[in-house]
């Protein structure tokens, strides 16, 4: 049964198939503490107003690896936050959302800011400091 059939036979309001997936950073590329709990806030406002809503789940443990820092390791508690969108409406606000990725990057000062939109993958990178 597709998606629609399945929307359709529970008289839905709304269907979206389209995952996409924030990693907000607990800590920056120096290991500094970020204000996580506000970042935190601030996707789930973004996401909220731009896709109709997300849910945030509990930190978990993560790492990722600055390869502008000679290929340091850099461990991280990340909160995920997903929505489920479709992809008409991320390109839509493809301007928006990478506004607040770019400004959460530039101000926790991390190497990068990574999300997963369905299965891939995409990172925008920041240099170093």
């Amino acid at each position: 049964m597709k998606d629609k059939s399945i929307g359709h036979a529970l008289h839905a309001s709304k269907t979206a198939s389209t995952l996409l997936v924030l990693f907000i950073p607990s800590h920056d590329r120096k290991s500094r503490p970020v204000d996580q709990d506000q970042w935190v806030r601030k996707a789930l406002a973004t996401l909220g107003r731009l896709f109709g809503g997300a849910t945030a789940f509990p930190r978990g443990k993560g790492v990722w690896r600055d390869d502008d820092q000679g290929g340091k390791l850099l461990f991280d508690e990340p909160v995920v936050i997903q929505c489920y969108t479709t992809m008409s409406s991320i390109t839509r606000q493809a301007s928006a959302l990478r506004d607040f990725l770019e400004g959460m990057g530039r101000a926790t000062h991390q190497g990068a800011v990574g999300f997963v939109v369905d299965r891939h993958y995409i990172e925008i990178r920041f240099p170093v400091e």
